[in-house]
């Protein structure tokens, strides 16, 4: 999976393998039209979509607000779609499959420029596609597909402007404006991702830190001359990757101005963000699928989105991670931290955002939490297990990344049925796949 050493024009950095944008490509396109298949089943809407689809309509009419505890972009994006295709269920389930197929390209893209590894963007793609949630969540009208295909889109266009493989500044300074415009939108789909938002420029802050130590050189914020973007001074990136999110995210607001009822104010814009949070954690009441962060890391604890005869058949579909990738991923992030420490910065990364995101969770005072909850954490765990398996494939060690392939995808097919609303053969069928008695 190498090929000749090339030299990027960004750092002088030696690359080793050649970029697989094709593989990228392919991986991402039969993935989006996988979830296409079935999407407009069932024909009627399944779990949190109740909530979302009279929402967005809303938003369509613009008479007043609804779920307002959410911001508006995925209701938005819900809503075009109703347009733009139909007020039906395919039409309904449309963007998160773009988003899922968007953001599933984003995300190896990202793994590339920030690896330089073919074989670990590779895998990365392929377990990411095979894991059950980024699929599932591709396939239902819910706000954290938005979300997480948005974050994924930043994160691609930060990787890109740290790489800068053309060494020009304008062209890194127009992807650290990209990744802060995406973070935004991302922000303004649902707050889960916010949490990353503060990295870009914190990791940006301590490499300059880094690459300035020891030098006689000008103030910290003011240098242009150093890495991570050379030509890009921290005060500057502060604005691509602060100021400009704060801003967009803002923007998105827009269509509440133009309500019927109560429409939104510039003075109450502020105001709003705290009523939409005392909305958030005024939510007490138990539900059945609720769970806690331990219970995600372990996959234990799964979500019905779907179980009863509709649309002619039995059929379900389970919220659940990849058995065996889920778990596998775990002392893959272990190595990460390890090999991090020692040196090797991306590893770290990934292990300080897998546990940045977890740990929010963890000591998060919201009353109901779910499984999914967890998406945006499990793609880099799954990061993770794609570097360790991606080096040891290049040190000639490869049937550790063969066993897991053929687990991943076995298990993904295994479970297709009930990942995609698929005919079930009994009513009782749900016992062939809830392993645990916590998934039932």
């Amino acid at each position: 999976m190498t090929s000749q050493f090339q030299t990027p024009a960004s750092h002088g950095t030696p690359v080793r393998d050649k970029d697989p944008a094709l593989w990228c490509a392919v991986i991402a396109a039969a993935f989006f039209f996988l979830v296409l298949h079935r999407l407009g089943i069932p024909s009627k809407p399944m779990f949190d979509e109740i909530h979302y689809l009279p929402a967005a309509r809303r938003l369509i009419d613009l008479t007043s607000r609804l779920n307002p505890e959410h911001p508006l972009v995925g209701k938005q994006l819900i809503a075009w779609s109703m347009q733009l295709v139909g007020d039906t269920p395919f039409g309904w389930r449309f963007p998160s499959a773009v988003m899922g197929g968007l953001g599933l390209w984003a995300m190896v893209r990202a793994m590339w420029w920030s690896s330089l590894s073919r074989s670990a963007t590779i895998l990365f793609g392929l377990l990411l596609a095979t894991d059950f949630i980024w699929f599932m969540m591709a396939r239902i009208a819910l706000l954290d597909m938005a979300m997480a295909g948005f974050m994924a889109l930043a994160i691609w266009q930060w990787a890109l402007a740290w790489r800068n493989p053309t060494a020009k500044v304008s062209r890194a300074r127009g992807h650290l404006l990209l990744a802060g415009v995406f973070m935004g939108i991302s922000l303004g789909a649902k707050w889960n991702g916010a949490l990353l938002l503060p990295l870009p420029g914190l990791v940006f802050a301590l490499n300059r830190w880094q690459a300035l130590r020891g030098r006689r050189t000008g103030l910290l914020w003011a240098s242009r001359d150093a890495g991570p973007v050379p030509g890009v001074s921290l005060l500057e990136a502060a604005v691509w990757l602060g100021v400009v999110p704060v801003i967009v995210y803002f923007t998105t607001f827009l269509p509440a101005f133009f309500y019927e009822k109560q429409p939104m104010t510039v003075g109450a814009l502020w105001h709003w963000q705290s009523y939409m949070l005392e909305l958030q954690d005024s939510v007490k009441k138990p539900h059945t699928y609720m769970s806690v962060w331990w219970e995600w890391v372990a996959n234990i604890r799964a979500i019905w989105f779907l179980y009863e005869e509709v649309d002619g058949a039995q059929r379900g579909v389970l919220m659940i991670g990849n058995p065996f990738t889920m778990l596998a991923g775990l002392p893959a992030l272990l190595f990460c931290a390890w090999d991090g420490f020692r040196g090797k910065k991306l590893h770290l990364l990934v292990f300080a955002a897998y546990v940045l995101l977890v740990g929010f969770w963890a000591i998060n005072g919201k009353p109901v939490q779910f499984y999914y909850h967890y998406m945006l954490a499990s793609c880099f765990l799954l990061a993770a297990l794609a570097l360790v398996l991606g080096e040891w494939w290049d040190l000639g060690l490869r049937w550790p990344t063969k066993v897991t392939l053929v687990l991943s995808f076995g298990l993904f097919i295994g479970f297709y049925p009930i990942l995609s609303a698929g005919e079930l053969p009994r009513k009782d069928s749900y016992r062939d796949y809830t392993w645990l008695d916590t998934w039932k």
